[in-house]
């Protein structure tokens, strides 16, 4: 593909539009960035395209840039149906979004994970397997260094490891990872999707181009995921939860099988061999969902040829990541969870079901177009007392007031949630952070959010008990 001369229009100034316009800059083309936010809050981004010596269109979007492109590419977090988009194609203008442009200069296998949550756990573990078993790995995607910008080193791995979001997939073309994997579907992004029915066709599509050559490893519990794997091309290897009706299936090459709900080993099923088990003694990770991501991960890292030992050594060194059910510290016998990450209300069900204790939870944010009613349930049988923040707060409050033992709190800050969090916990007691909803009315990411609940519970640490 030939960049050189072209008109390029890079839409949105996020990580991935700062790496598509270098990239496309680099290789000769004439590039103009736009972003619908205006200037003064672009930040970091803004100054690192302006020493490229690329256009700007900032603060708007003018549908005469758009048409007069030679092709667009546009950043994950700009829905693919704006008019201005809907209008270039309308004029025959090809749109790309960033992972599919960086796929057509990627000669090295890549492995692509998605999934509603677990992504990322899966990505960084996944690496360390491979690593692990001897081979150079990049790891990247949408976890903060876009594919593109490994395509713009020259480097080569032996293999790509890439985390791709949906929003990613719905502007592939031609993307063919040589393994795909999806980990679950759940209610999400209902805020950007219509339905539930077109999010999963999104993240489907993550094998829309495999061929029968190809891997796909697939959550055998889903049955959304199932539904997907019924018509698939490429060769099928599943993950199952003992128990599972298909648990012993030797109808595919390799199998996962998870053992137990409270599992400290994970059997891999080989036709022809002996069965090895995995050791999760040394695991530190937390639930039955990261169960499924490490047995993910594993089943990913043999279809390219990682070995038992570098899977299982990867497993030993592997240290979890940062606000995914992050244990922060213990204060008078109260224990502190950091679940920041957990953005929808399956990760807040994942999460509650960890804890055997009565747990004080923390929740709220911009609300994603979820079903807080589903935690009802749960939050009747795990949760003493609910505290909630943020433009969801009132909305949560409604729905789940009733099912909390101790009732329902709300807090205007973090400190403040915290604050209320530790005067209603008593010891043994744990506090948990896992809002169900995004971060972007008060915070500039789930990181951001859950540094200031790190840093209210260190505030803790400071002021005395006897104030309870």
């Amino acid at each position: 593909m030939d960049l050189a001369n072209k008109n390029i229009l890079v839409v949105g100034l996020g990580i991935s539009g700062v790496a598509a316009a270098r990239f496309a800059k680099n290789r000769g083309a004439s590039v103009t960035v736009t972003d619908i936010a205006e200037e003064k809050t672009l930040g970091s981004n803004l100054a690192e395209v302006q020493k490229m010596g690329v256009k700007l269109e900032l603060g708007r979007h003018t549908i005469e840039t758009f048409e007069q492109a030679d092709f667009i590419v546009v950043s994950p977090g700009v829905p693919h149906t704006i008019l201005p988009i809907e209008r270039a194609k309308e004029n025959g203008v090809p749109v790309l979004g960033e992972l599919e442009l960086a796929s057509r200069f990627i000669r090295e296998p890549v492995i692509a994970i998605s999934g509603t949550n677990g992504k990322t756990t899966t990505t960084r573990l996944l690496g360390r397997m491979l690593e692990n078993s001897g081979f150079k790995v990049f790891v990247g995607g949408n976890i903060g260094n876009p594919l593109i910008e490994y395509a713009d080193t020259g480097e080569t791995a032996d293999v790509v490891v890439a985390e791709v979001s949906s929003f990613q997939l719905d502007t592939i073309n031609t993307f063919r990872p040589r393994v795909s994997v999806l980990l679950n579907i759940r209610d999400d992004h209902l805020d950007r999707y219509p339905d539930f029915e077109s999010y999963a066709r999104s993240k489907g599509r993550i094998f829309e181009n495999q061929q029968e050559g190809d891997t796909a490893v697939l959550n055998g519990s889903d049955p959304v995921v199932c539904s997907i794997g019924k018509t698939l091309r490429a060769r099928k290897l599943p993950f199952y939860h003992q128990g599972n009706s298909h648990a012993h299936n030797r109808e595919y090459a390799i199998i996962a099988r998870i053992n137990g709900q409270n599992a400290r080993s994970i059997k891999i099923c080989t036709q022809g061999n002996p069965d090895a088990v995995l050791d999760l003694s040394k695991v530190n990770l937390m639930g039955r969902h990261n169960m499924e991501n490490v047995a993910a991960a594993s089943l990913a890292a043999l279809a390219v040829g990682g070995t038992l030992e570098g899977i299982q050594s990867g497993l030993n060194d592997f240290k979890g990541l940062s606000h995914r059910l992050e244990y922060i510290k213990t204060i008078h016998d109260i224990r502190f969870y950091d679940d920041s990450k957990g953005t929808n209300i399956d990760a807040v069900a994942r999460a509650l079901e960890v804890f055997g204790n009565p747990v004080v939870l923390i929740m709220g944010g911009r609300d994603k177009g979820g079903d807080f009613k589903q935690l009802r349930g749960l939050v009747q049988e795990c949760v003493k007392k609910l505290i909630v923040m943020g433009e969801a707060g009132a909305e949560i409050k409604s729905v789940l007031e009733d099912t909390c033992k101790a009732g329902v709190e709300t807090a205007s800050t973090m400190e403040a949630a915290v604050g209320f969090a530790f005067l209603s916990a008593v010891p043994g007691d744990v506090v948990l952070l896992s809002p169900g909803c995004s971060s972007f009315d008060m915070y500039n990411s789930y990181a951001e959010r859950g540094e200031a609940f790190c840093s209210a519970v260190e505030n803790l640490t400071r002021t005395s008990r006897e104030q309870k």
